[in-house]
């Protein structure tokens, strides 16, 4: 008798979460194609078990550190009202970045004090908001912020949290526009005005309290080295402020940018440039992060005798790619099929654009492709693939033969129009950047509970809903 072959797996699996059954995509034990046939397409898939799993190995990280540590969910990434509750439940905190965030957080059910607003451009409405309710801090970005907070402190007769976010000219090796400590981008104090931003902000102790400071060194950072160096970097400002001053800083905040492995399935990955390798497939562990950037403050507390400092001090981060961009999808159907004879290549067009996917125009940034139809067959035919905008970049490739997007992409033979097809890795940065490009009603987005049970969490837009702020 001979023994059972067993296929493996196809490399895009996360056993429990994205898996086959009956050859289609399962997502947390919904059936992919019928999450279309029920919801329609184009659709996003969440999963609330994926969430709750990315929260807890944060979680983990803090507890691996022995250190007090806070985690702000970052709501740019995704600020759906589900998933913020979903972020709730799993009990860390909200990052907000306007007064638009602050006022989902407030309803999705976060405490004031569990909120952080961010943010270069903030309006005294927004500040007034902020300091009215009482939130955990507000990142101050420049020394002309501290005036404004004092001002509307003063409107609104309460004491506001504030933190100094500095920009100490750290580079990493994610893309250039998500890059946000260096001195070239918009964000933050530069290193030379932080001793006179503090004492500016002690000025008025009875307006303002200053309770820490902030770096974030920007999104998708594939390297332990820059999360280092600026926890160094504050650590020592936190030295010389306290050495100065004799204010205390109360927390150190980190910023995001834990990457998520967007090349679990590798076999499109020779098709993109090394660097962009290195960054899409990056995998780093919290706990590395965490307890490499300790250790550096540790040796430089004993040098200098500040261990009382160190050990008052709480650690906050700012993970929002890390927690939603895996556990989030978009699926598609196939609607037209072309084939080009002078080329040889075959058009599959779908109806999911860029405009449901904006950093795939924006940065050319690669989210692998497989048909949730036929999951469990191999994906050897190459296939240009496009969206349905009136737009020449609305590719699925980088139309600029730059190379930073696969020429083709890799589905099962003979694909037909009906199929559906499953961008993964989505979550971040897509629902929430979507807009109404060529009059498309905006798709709905479901919520896969525990037991493959969905429910939906955003409507999916009709024709009135292109009307609704028009005047006319």
């Amino acid at each position: 008798m001979q023994p059972t072959v067993v296929s493996p797996s196809p490399a895009w699996t996360i056993e429990g979460y994205l898996e086959t059954l009956g050859g289609r995509l399962t997502v947390s034990g919904a059936d992919a194609v019928e999450l279309v046939e029920k919801f329609g397409s184009p659709l996003f898939v969440f999963s609330e078990p994926r969430i709750r799993a990315n929260v807890e190995r944060l979680k983990r990280a803090a507890s691996a550190v022995g250190r007090p540590v806070r985690f702000f969910y970052a709501s740019k990434a995704n600020s759906n009202m589900a998933v913020l509750r979903t972020v709730r439940d799993a009990e860390i905190d909200c990052e907000v970045n306007s007064g638009g965030e602050l006022y989902k957080a407030l309803r999705a059910g976060f405490r004031p004090n569990q909120i952080i607003f961010n943010g270069t451009s903030k309006t005294d409405e927004e500040l007034d908001e902020a300091v009215r309710a009482g939130i955990y801090a507000i990142n101050v970005d420049s020394v002309f912020e501290i005036e404004m907070v004092e001002r509307s402190a003063r409107r609104t007769g309460k004491r506001a949290n504030i933190t100094l976010r500095l920009v100490p000219e750290i580079g990493t090796r994610s893309h250039l526009g998500l890059q946000t400590a260096l001195l070239t981008s918009k964000f933050g104090i530069s290193s030379s005005e932080v001793l006179g931003a503090t004492v500016r902000a002690l000025q008025n102790p009875e307006l303002v309290h200053l309770g820490g400071i902030h770096i974030h060194v920007g999104s998708q950072t594939p390297d332990i080295e820059p999360f280092v160096a600026a926890f160094k970097t504050m650590w020592e400002h936190l030295l010389a402020i306290h050495r100065e001053t004799g204010h205390a800083l109360e927390h150190i905040n980190m910023g995001g940018g834990i990457p998520v492995n967007y090349l679990r399935d590798r076999a499109m990955a020779d098709e993109l440039p090394e660097h962009e390798r290195d960054m899409l497939g990056a995998e780093l562990e919290p706990a590395d992060v965490l307890s490499a950037a300790i250790d550096v403050a540790r040796e430089s507390a004993r040098d200098a005798g500040a261990e009382h400092l160190l050990d008052r001090l709480t650690i906050l981060l700012e993970p929002g790619r890390s927690i939603i961009a895996d556990a989030g999808m978009v699926l598609t159907t196939v609607r037209n099929i072309k084939q080009r004879p002078e080329t040889g290549d075959v058009w599959l067009l779908t109806d999911a654009g860029y405009n449901l996917m904006l950093s795939m125009n924006n940065y050319k940034w690669y989210y692998h492709l497989i048909s949730a139809s036929r999951a469990d067959v191999p994906a050897g035919t190459e296939y240009k693939v496009a969206g349905p905008l009136c737009d020449s970049g609305d590719v699925y490739f980088d139309i600029e033969r730059e190379g930073r997007l696969p020429d083709y992409r890799k589905l099962p033979d003979d694909v037909q129009p009906c199929e559906v097809l499953a961008l993964l890795n989505c979550g971040a940065y897509s629902l929430a950047q979507m807009f109404h490009y060529n009059g498309r009603p905006l798709p709905a987005a479901v919520m896969v509970r525990e037991g493959g049970r969905a429910e939906l969490i955003r409507r999916r837009d009709n024709y009135e809903d292109l009307l609704a702020n028009d005047v006319w």
